[in-house]
């Protein structure tokens, strides 16, 4: 080869590898991205590049890539002892640097409507309470019901007074960052900061629904966040929770499953953002 073809040459390769995005550092942990159902983690899943599908006991998890950097898709299935357990797994497992959990929300605020996304700046669980004393056919009144903190207590919680509060979880800083850069790409509805609260309850009293949200600031509600948030902070993993509104009692906003596809492509520009800050 000629001299000054060999040199051209080398200067061409030498521009190419200098201007070709670096890939992920060796030993990168991976972003794991939860959701329950298949209408909250299909479209991701499909959106991972050089997948493979691994199972443990139910729960599915999909090992690829976004822009060379690790993801995992995981599906926890329904529920906070699931969304719980599914976490542990991936923990424990693939030795995460952050968690996502999104998906659909029922809302909390008239002003949330469908396809409005809450990025979870905490997470409640509104899942513990200790209903106080009342006589056989006195029936019940969920209003008067108190917080239970169960990690506030070594001893019971439902006779230890600082224990009487509501649990929550801070969303990550980092996390929150990243959702907030690509806030302007979503189009379907508003993104806004919220408080996302969790239990095993579909819950449509209107009464009920107004008192999570004065006195725990909630904007909307989900089965799984809390429980996964609460798992993440005893491993101190980084952790988001992202939700889509899918139905909104206090306004008249029927359920719509569709809302869980626009949460995904959402999502997944927030993966994008994260880990776009830890690819070097």
């Amino acid at each position: 080869m000629p001299r000054r073809v060999a040199f051209l040459f080398l200067i061409s390769f030498t521009f190419f590898a200098v201007s070709f995005p670096q890939g992920p550092p060796a030993g990168a942990r991976p972003v794991v991205v939860q959701g329950a159902m298949r209408s909250e983690t299909e479209k991701l899943a499909n959106s991972l590049d050089n997948v493979r599908i691994e199972r443990v006991g139910g729960w599915t998890f999909w090992r690829g890539t976004v822009d060379g950097y690790p993801v995992i898709v995981s599906r926890t299935l329904k529920g906070v002892a699931d969304a719980a357990a599914a976490t542990a797994i991936a923990i424990e497992r693939y030795n995460p640097i952050a968690i996502i959990n999104q998906g659909t929300a029922g809302g909390h605020e008239p002003s949330l409507h469908l396809y409005d996304v809450v990025l979870g700046t905490s997470t409640v669980s509104l899942g513990a309470f200790r209903a106080p004393y009342r006589a056989a056919g006195a029936g019940s009144n969920a209003l008067n019901w108190v917080p239970l903190d169960l990690m506030a207590s070594e001893g019971s919680a439902g006779n230890d007074s600082t224990a009487r509060r509501v649990a929550r979880f801070p969303g990550d800083t980092v996390l929150l960052a990243a959702a907030r850069r690509v806030s302007g790409m979503y189009k379907r509805g508003r993104v806004v900061d919220g408080v996302i609260g969790s239990s095993d309850m579909w819950n449509d009293e209107i009464d009920l629904i107004e008192r999570y949200h004065s006195k725990y600031g909630t904007s909307a509600e989900d089965m799984e966040t809390s429980s996964a948030a609460q798992i993440a902070g005893l491993f101190h993993v980084a952790f988001l929770g992202i939700r889509v509104v899918s139905d909104n009692t206090t306004n008249g906003d029927v359920y719509e499953p569709r809302t869980g596809e626009a949460c995904q492509e959402f999502v997944y520009q927030v993966v994008k953002a994260y880990v776009g800050t830890h690819s070097h």
